[in-house]
C-alpha cells in the first residue's frame, strides 16, 4: 500500500514529538511538508528533522497528494483550518483542545462531519498501555458497577510559562489548566466513567501566577451511571506530580497514576500494568515525555484512514471534554 501523504502546520512545541513520530512511521506515511510562518521555527526545525518545510500554506492545501494535515497551532486557529482542510477533502488530526470555545469546538466537529473527513484527536494519554489496560478491564465489567471515579492532575508550571505571549489567556488559549493540561486526563476519566452532571466547582487563579485564567480548580460531580467523583486540577503543584485516575467499583478498585497501573479485585485477583517511566510532562517542561504515545495515535489514525479502523479518540470525544470543562467553569460562576 502506498505511503499516505501528510503535512504538518505548525511547528511550535508539541512538533517535535510528532515529526519523530512520523519519522518512526515512515513505511508507512509520509510527511512532505512542516509549516510555519515563522522563518526562525522553520529553520530550527529543518536542522533536527530530515523533513522540508513550507512556508506556503495555500500550496499545502492545493495539493490534491497531501491526504492528511497534522493542525499544531494554538487553539484559537484551529477552526479556519480545520474548514479549510474539509474544504479539500483532507483528514485531519488535531492537536488538543478543539479550539477555544464550546461554539467553535462544536462547528469543528460538525464541519468535518459535513464534508465526510476523518478528524481524530491528539489526546495521546489513551494509548499509555495502563490507559489501555484500564480500558478493557472497565469493559469487561471486572470493576462491577462503578460507585465512584476521580482524577487528580497537580501539573507545575513556573511564571515564565504564562509569559509567552498568549499563554493562559481566554484569545489563545481559551482558558488554563483545565483546557491546556487537565484535558488529557478527563478525556481518559470520561472514556472510563462516561459523562458527568450535578456539577459544583471552585475555580480560582492563585498568587502563584500572573495570569488571566485559571490554575486551580476542585469540582465533585455524579455520574449519569450514579457514580460520584471529583477532580483537582493545578499548574501549581511544585515540582509537579503525575496524574492520578482512581476508579472504585462493586467488584474492585484501579488506581492509573502516572503511567502505571494497579487494580484488584474481590475474587482476590489482580492487574499491575505500565510503569515504562515514559514520562508525563508533569512538571516545568511541558513536554518531558516520550513520543512513544504519538507514535501509537498516529499508527490508529494511519490505520482508519486506509483500512477504515476506528479511531480511539474522535471529535466527539473530545467534545466531551470540553463539555465537562465548560459545566466546571459554569458550576462556578
Amino acid at each position: 500500500m502506498a505511503r499516505l501523504k501528510v503535512a504538518m502546520i505548525g511547528l511550535g512545541m508539541a512538533s517535535g514529538h510528532h515529526a519523530r513520530a512520523l519519522l518512526d512511521l515512515s513505511d508507512r506515511i509520509e510527511c512532505v511538508a512542516a509549516y510555519s510562518r515563522s522563518n526562525a521555527r522553520r529553520e530550527a526545525f529543518a536542522t533536527q528533522y530530515p523533513i522540508q518545510t513550507s512556508g506556503d500554506l495555500d500550496a499545502i492545501f492545493a495539493d490534491r497528494t497531501i491526504e492528511v494535515v497534522l493542525i499544531l497551532t494554538p487553539p484559537n486557529t484551529h477552526l479556519e483550518l480545520v474548514r479549510r482542510a474539509a474544504e479539500a477533502g483532507k483528514h485531519i488530526l488535531l492537536e488538543k483542545p478543539l479550539d477555544i470555545s464550546f461554539a467553535r469546538s462544536e462547528a469543528i466537529v460538525r464541519t468535518a462531519r459535513e464534508a465526510s473527513v476523518l478528524l481524530g484527536m491528539v489526546l495521546q494519554n489513551r494509548f499509555r498501555s495502563a490507559a489501555l489496560k484500564l480500558d478493557e478491564i472497565v469493559k469487561s465489567g471486572r470493576l462491577g458497577q462503578l460507585v465512584e471515579a476521580s482524577a487528580a492532575i497537580r501539573n507545575w508550571r513556573p511564571q515564565s510559562y504564562y509569559d509567552v505571549e498568549g499563554r493562559g489567556t481566554r484569545a489563545r488559549d481559551g482558558g488554563g489548566v483545565l483546557l491546556t493540561q487537565g484535558i488529557h486526563t478527563i478525556d481518559l476519566l470520561l472514556s472510563f466513567a462516561g459523562t458527568p452532571k450535578d456539577v459544583s466547582s471552585f475555580v480560582r487563579a492563585t498568587p502563584i501566577h500572573t495570569m488571566e485564567t485559571e490554575d486551580l480548580v476542585t469540582a465533585a460531580f455524579s455520574f449519569e451511571n450514579g457514580a460520584i467523583g471529583t477532580l483537582n486540577a493545578t499548574t501549581c503543584a511544585y515540582p509537579g506530580l503525575a496524574e492520578r485516575i482512581e476508579l472504585i467499583g462493586t467488584k474492585g478498585a484501579a488506581v492509573f497514576t502516572g503511567d502505571k497501573l494497579e487494580a484488584a479485585f474481590v475474587d482476590g485477583t489482580s492487574v499491575s500494568e505500565g510503569g515504562e517511566k515514559i514520562g508525563s510532562g508533569a512538571g516545568a517542561d511541558p513536554m518531558a515525555f516520550g513520543h512513544e504515545m504519538h507514535r501509537a495515535l498516529m499508527g490508529n489514525f494511519i490505520e482508519a484512514v486506509q483500512n477504515g479502523a476506528a479511531l480511539r479518540v474522535t471529535g466527539d470525544d473530545a467534545l466531551k471534554a470540553h463539555s465537562f470543562i465548560e459545566a466546571i467553569l459554569a458550576a462556578s460562576r
